[in-house]
C-alpha cells in the first residue's frame, strides 16, 4: 500500500527526517531506508538505530514520530495509475473472468486509517473482509514480510468468500501480487505467487545492478561481507522464521516484473480483461 498505492511512503520519510534534523543528523538515505522497508519492527529498529545514533531512546523517538504521522499521513494521495488500476480490476467482476482483489498492508490499524480515512473512494474498492493489516491476529507474532504468510492470508480471505457461493478457489499460482518493497517481493515469490516490483526510484537505485534477484526474491542470499552488523542480527532473528516458510524464485523465471508505474498497465499480459 504505501508506495504502491499512496504516497505515504515519502511521508514515512519526511517524518523521519524531521525527526533527524531536531538532532543535526543527515537525512535518511535510501541505502538504510531499503534496508528497513517491510521489516518487522525490533529487525528494522536495530538497523536504523545504529545508523541514527540519536540521543534519545526508542520510545521517545516512537513517540515523535507518532505524533508526526498523525500530522502527515492524512495529507496521502493516490499515486500515478492507482484509480485506473483498481477500477478496471473490479470492472472484470461483470465479466466472465472476474479479478478478485484483496489489500495486504504491513501497516497497522491506527496508521491505516490516518492514511486512508479520507480516501475512501480508493479503498472502498476492497472489500472489509479482504484487508488484511499488518497487527491482524490471524499473522503469527514475526511472521511479517519477507515471510509469505500476509499474502496467503489474504488469499485465503478471497477463497472464503467463494467457498461461501460454491465458487473455485484460486491457487497462488493464480495470484499476482504487486509490490513496491524488497521484502515484499520476496514475500509475494515465497507465496508462491508472481509478483509486479514498482519501486520508488530511489529504491531502484539503491539495488541497480541486483534487479534480476530482487525479482526472484533472492536478496537474502547476497554475501554477508556486504551487510552491516545491525543487518546481520536482524537477518538472524528473521532466520528461524524462515524455515518451511515457501521458496524464492530462480533468477530470471519469468514470474516477476519491474514497473516504473502503475500508469498504462498491461492488463493483457497477465490474461486481466477490463469491461
Amino acid at each position: 500500500m504505501d508506495g504502491l498505492l499512496i504516497d505515504s511512503e515519502d511521508r514515512y520519510t519526511a517524518i523521519t527526517n524531521k525527526v533527524l534534523a531536531e538532532y543535526g543528523k543527515p537525512n535518511l538515505p535510501w541505502s538504510i531506508k531499503a534496508q528497513l522497508q517491510g521489516r518487522p519492527q525490533p529487525e528494522a529498529v536495530k538497523i536504523f538505530s545504529h545508523w541514527a545514533q540519536l540521543p534519545i531512546s526508542q520510545d521517545e523517538y516512537a513517540a515523535k514520530v507518532a505524533a508526526l504521522q498523525a500530522v502527515y499521513f492524512p495529507e496521502s494521495q493516490p499515486l500515478p495509475g492507482v484509480k485506473t488500476l483498481l477500477s478496471k480490476l473490479v470492472s472484470t467482476q461483470a465479466t466472465d473472468q472476474p479479478v478478485y482483489i484483496a489489500l495486504a498492508t504491513s501497516s497497522h490499524k491506527r496508521n491505516y486509517h490516518l492514511k486512508t480515512d479520507h480516501l475512501q473512494d480508493l479503498f472502498s474498492v476492497f472489500p472489509e473482509p479482504q484487508r488484511v493489516l499488518g497487527d491482524d491476529p490471524r499473522i503469527g507474532k514475526g511472521r511479517g514480510k519477507p515471510l509469505p504468510d500476509i499474502y496467503l492470508l489474504a488469499l485465503e480471505t478471497i477463497n472464503a468468500t467463494l467457498r461461501e457461493r460454491g465458487e473455485k478457489e484460486i491457487a497462488p499460482e493464480e495470484c499476482l501480487v504487486f509490490e513496491d518493497a524488497v521484502p515484499g517481493v520476496e514475500a509475494g515469490r515465497r507465496a508462491g505467487m508472481r509478483v509486479v516490483w514498482v519501486p520508488h526510484l530511489g529504491l531502484l537505485e539503491a539495488y541497480k545492478g541486483r534487479e534480476a534477484e530482487v525479482l526472484a526474491g533472492l536478496t537474502g542470499q547476497h554475501k554477508e561481507e556486504e551487510k552491516s552488523e545491525p543487518e546481520k542480527e536482524a537477518d538472524e532473528l528473521t532466520a528461524a522464521r524462515m524455515q518451511s516458510s515457501g521458496s524464492p524464485g530462480k533468477l530470471n523465471d519469468g514470474l516477476a516484473n519491474l514497473l516504473l508505474t502503475l500508469e498504462d498497465f498491461p492488463y493483457e499480459q497477465y490474461g486481466i480483461r477490463p469491461a
